[in-house]
């Protein structure tokens, strides 16, 4: 929130130091200008708490090595495996076929889907 009133005080503040207009010409185009920033506002912190419960989930049989990389307790190496022992029929082949524990399974279940 204090992000958002500083970035709107810096906003007014800046386009009265460098504007002719009259005062309602100059309330008009402020309140326009809050309601897209609000909108946009509202959009970056949705992207943001996305992006740090980062729970879409990954199709084994297409993701990329990086996406599944990333996944929690996954490294390259095992990504690498997954690509290679492609394609699986369902998640808990992760662990029939030994690639991941099952406690590093447990890890990443609820973040992997096998789509057919």
């Amino acid at each position: 929130m204090r992000v958002y009133l500083l970035l709107l005080s810096l906003f007014v503040g800046l386009f009265v130091g460098c504007t002719n207009q009259s005062p309602d010409q100059l309330r008009e185009k402020t309140a326009e200008e809050t309601s897209a920033l609000k909108r946009d506002t509202k959009a970056v912190a949705q992207g943001v708490k996305d992006g740090l419960s980062n729970k879409r989930s990954l199709d084994l049989n297409k993701a990329p090595k990086e996406d599944l990389a990333s996944l929690p307790g996954l490294d390259e190496r095992k990504a690498n495996r997954i690509v290679a022992e492609r394609p699986f029929a369902n998640t808990h082949q992760l662990v029939t076929r030994h690639i991941l524990t099952e406690d590093e399974y447990s890890a990443v279940q609820d973040r992997v889907v096998v789509g057919h």
